[in-house]
């Protein structure tokens, strides 16, 4: 049995072109292996706080001398993290803003990468990954596209940001569907969004 984290970061409800592609896998998915379970948190709607002074005394303390804030913070971060080791797999849906992700996906990285948690320091000094064996599918809505070897390549700060962050954590098997070129015009914008549905199909079997 495989357990799933779905995780949503658009504002947006139904006219989230990301929301939607994620929800038709999942509900996909969930057809075809329904022993699996799902786990979804929407932080889109409903924001994980920022990193705080609190939350940083908290994270290099122990337990025993946090202040109240300090105990709040880190309940919190902690809960997110148990989240999202729980899970074998995860199908996330991110927006791209200004080239890279939404201030909501990355105060929830921020909650997440904690030493001693999902990542550690070696030694001598190399950090390693605590998140093993873990298999992620990443779905993005884009107003552009992005090729590679052209010029435009250089503005995606989004996908080598994500499969950096991840892969500091210990996740290296990822998978990235793009839905791009939104902003092209109806003919672009329906084609791009078939194209991600069948990339999600061949991404189901694996």
């Amino acid at each position: 049995m495989t357990h799933i984290l779905h995780l949503d970061s658009s504002p947006r409800g139904d006219r989230s072109v990301s929301r939607s592609l994620a929800k038709e896998f999942i509900s996909n998915w969930e057809a075809a292996h329904p022993s699996d379970t799902v786990t979804y948190r929407d932080i889109g709607h409903h924001p994980v706080p920022f990193v705080t002074e609190a939350w940083i005394a908290g994270a290099f303390t122990p337990p025993d001398r946090h202040s109240p804030e300090s105990a709040e913070a880190m309940r919190i971060s902690d809960e997110l993290v148990d989240e999202f080791l729980a899970a074998d797999r995860y199908v996330f849906s991110i927006p791209m803003y200004n080239f890279s992700i939404p201030a909501n996906f990355k105060a929830y990285l921020d909650q997440i990468v904690r030493v001693g948690r999902t990542f550690s320091v070696e030694a001598d000094g190399s950090y390693k990954g605590l998140v093993q064996g873990k298999k992620m599918l990443i779905v993005t809505a884009r107003g552009g596209s992005y090729p590679k070897d052209t010029p435009y390549h250089a503005y995606d700060l989004q996908e080598p940001y994500l499969r950096l962050i991840f892969g500091f954590m210990g996740i290296t098997d990822i998978e990235v569907v793009h839905a791009e070129n939104l902003m092209g015009g109806d003919e672009a914008r329906t084609q791009a969004i078939a194209d991600a549905q069948t990339a999600l199909q061949a991404a189901r079997s694996r």
